[in-house]
């Protein structure tokens, strides 16, 4: 820190058979404000966020470095953790005689960086004069200016905060998102980095779905059940064996339990809530002296065998809570119907400087203490991982509802979907990839309107009609033995569809095959032979970037130019001429791009042109396009550096369009 050091303690705990280190600041020889920066995580104003991602990611690598611990590969987790790279580059440049570009190629090639935040808001910025006043002796030991540092952290240098998303994304080979879905956002988010690339062009970001880790969220109930219908020799243990294919066959043996046995697995789940949630309940609400006849009441209504619906989370508005009491008449019809009750659990917590969940949370409560909702509609104060087990495991259905595409992922309901709980939710997140037809429900994908209002409205309805005319039928239909079958088969389409695409086993190896391993084979490469290939690729960036400006154009072919009409399966000859400044061919490419659309152009296709031999000192390219599909293009011509050794366009992301 400017001025002073701070004294982080390393403080582990035993979760399972993994080690969890914590960081503390909170030791004598600090000073009272610097003693504070652990107390919270998210305390403090903007300057102590600065202070604790300094102990965090600076700090963190000097933890491991006094720990003994090293590794291959880095994962930062968000930007919070982005300072990582800055503290890996200093130790490889003391360590092995290498400049900053040199040592800033190998923690490149070792580091992704996944991001869980689909808005801007979630990504910590700070104002550049507070940056680089905690930064400058940063600087220093990396051997650059305090602005060269500056520009990792920007997508514009007129920009005047610092943003450690940026930062992560320019001290990673790899980016991804936690869904499908939130990858393709996450190219949006992070797009002006990549300025003149179009978001489906960007390869360096992709995504990984998240996955929950079955030992810990489904019942014993359930396990007991499962292990007789997923045997040992088809469920790998080790994440490199699983494969996706063999355990969605092997989930499929499902379809042999009975009915019976996965209703009173059901059963018994939910009355074991109910009695949870009865006496959670009533010790909670007579510390707070609510009143008696209200808990009584409350606690008398809750029915184990009543259609039971949760509601758990982080509360944030666009989690959008607040839709199932749109239209009150209406839910207290469904709520209250005698012969098909419905009860729904809400519990969470809203983030500590965030007023409107808080609002949100006091408005259920409310609406809960209503006469025709008591007992029928509760929230469960004091939201913690055992209420959330209860509530996954107990539930009949899980229920989202966010603001399309604000759910990055989202895990609880894939914790439901593991202890049949069928999910009905927006298609969002990890939904988009989860949902099947009937292995539970969803809202549609893309938005209606425009207007957030209507698109509230719209949304309520369809949740009230899908409740009114789908899901309470489907659990309330019984056969001649009691069973409601059709709500049986969900259930057991979700065990055989759902549920093995979303646990941690796959997670990991999609980590592994489609990041780790490939990153791991590459730093090796880097580093061999004294880091020689390191040097070299150091060496010509800097040349490129040297004289990259001074490229020229001498000429552009481009057939047909006037009308710009093709034809289907002709081919119409393009060539570009270029004064390279002494650059080799061979190290800058040419290519035609084409989209559709004007304000938001959609790529289509990438077009290469040839090296053409040449006795002039120019450069020239060629390419014979041939379109294949009608249709209304738009199309563009452009050159950029090329080098076997970088891993995607984007590790050197040079662009000029012709």
């Amino acid at each position: 820190m400017p001025g002073r050091i701070v004294y982080v303690r390393v403080w582990y705990v035993n979760v399972g058979n993994v080690k969890l280190y914590l960081l503390d600041t909170d030791y004598e020889n600090n000073s009272d404000a610097d003693r504070f920066i652990t107390h919270h995580l998210y305390g403090g104003d903007n300057e102590n966020r600065l202070k604790q991602e300094m102990v965090l990611g600076l700090g963190g690598i000097k933890a491991l470095a006094k720990l003994g611990i090293e590794s291959d590969i880095f994962h930062c987790n968000e930007g919070h953790a982005a300072f990582i790279g800055l503290e890996r580059i200093i130790n490889i440049q003391r360590q092995n005689n290498l400049n900053y570009s040199e040592a800033k190629e190998i923690v490149r090639s070792s580091t992704l960086f996944t991001t869980h935040t689909p808005v801007p808001a979630g990504h910590d910025s700070f104002p550049d004069d507070l940056f680089k006043i905690y930064m400058n002796p940063v600087a220093t030991d990396l051997g650059i200016t305090i602005n060269e540092l500056m520009l990792l952290g920007k997508a514009d240098n007129l920009d005047g905060r610092f943003n450690m998303s940026f930062l992560a994304a320019n001290l990673s080979q790899e980016i991804n998102g936690v869904s499908k879905l939130h990858g393709e956002v996450s190219k949006q988010l992070l797009g002006d980095l990549y300025k003149g690339f179009l978001p489906d062009e960007l390869d360096n970001i992709g995504y990984v779905t998240n996955g929950v880790h079955y030992p810990t969220w489904a019942a014993p109930d359930w396990k007991v059940v499962h292990d007789q219908i997923l045997p040992e020799e088809e469920i790998a243990d080790d994440i490199h064996e699983y494969e996706e294919g063999e355990e969605l066959r092997a989930w499929r043996n499902i379809y042999k339990v009975s009915d019976k046995l996965i209703w009173e697995t059901k059963t018994r789940l939910r009355e074991r809530l109910i009695e949870y949630i009865k006496q959670r309940f009533a010790d909670v609400h007579i510390l707070r002296n609510e009143n008696p006849k209200y808990i009584s009441e409350a606690i008398s209504k809750l029915n184990p065998r009543a259609l039971t619906i949760g509601f758990a989370r982080r509360f944030a508005t666009y989690k959008r809570a607040h839709l199932l009491f749109r239209d009150l008449d209406r839910l207290a019809k469904i709520v209250n119907n005698p012969d098909r009750p419905v009860q729904f659990l809400f519990a969470g917590k809203a983030h500590p400087a965030d007023k409107a969940g808080q609002d949100l949370i006091k408005y259920i409560i409310d609406i809960s203490k209503r006469p025709e909702f008591v007992g029928r509609i509760l929230f469960i104060q004091n939201y913690d991982m055992n209420i959330a087990k209860m509530l996954v495991q107990g539930c009949d259905v899980w229920m989202n509802t966010p603001t399309r595409p604000l759910e990055a992922s989202g895990t609880s309901g894939e914790k439901g979907v593991m202890n049949g709980t069928l999910h009905f939710s927006v298609l969002d997140g990890w939904w988009v990839e989860g949902y099947k037809q009937d292995a539970g429900w969803c809202l549609p994908l893309e938005n209606s309107f425009d207007n957030p209002e209507l698109q509230d409205e719209l949304d309520s309805e369809a949740i009230y009609g899908i409740l009114e005319n789908e899901v309470i039928p489907a659990y309330y239909y019984r056969n001649d033995k009691n069973i409601p079958v059709l709500w049986v088969d969900f259930i057991k389409n979700t065990f055989a569809e759902v549920v093995p695409q979303f646990t941690t086993k796959r997670m990991l190896k999609d980590y592994f095959t489609r990041y780790y391993l490939p990153q791991s084979s590459r730093t090796n490469a880097l580093k061999a032979d004294n880091f020689s290939k390191a040097r070299e690729l150091a060496a010509w960036k800097a040349k490129i970037l040297n004289i990259w400006s001074s490229i020229e154009v001498k000429n552009i072919q481009i057939s047909d130019g006037i009308t710009n009409t093709y034809e289907i399966g002709n081919p119409y000859p393009a060539n570009v001429t270029l004064d390279l400044k002494g650059l080799s061919p061979d190290e800058i490419g040419v290519e035609l791009i084409i989209a559709t659309g004007k304000d938001q152009p959609v790529f289509v296709k990438r077009h290469d042109f040839s090296k053409v031999e040449s006795t002039d000192g120019l450069a020239h390219y060629s390419l014979a396009l041939t379109l294949k599909k009608p249709g209304i293009y738009n199309y563009g011509l452009r050159i950029y550096p090329k080098h076997a050794d970088l891993p995607n366009r984007q590790d050197f992301r040079l662009l000029k369009w012709l």
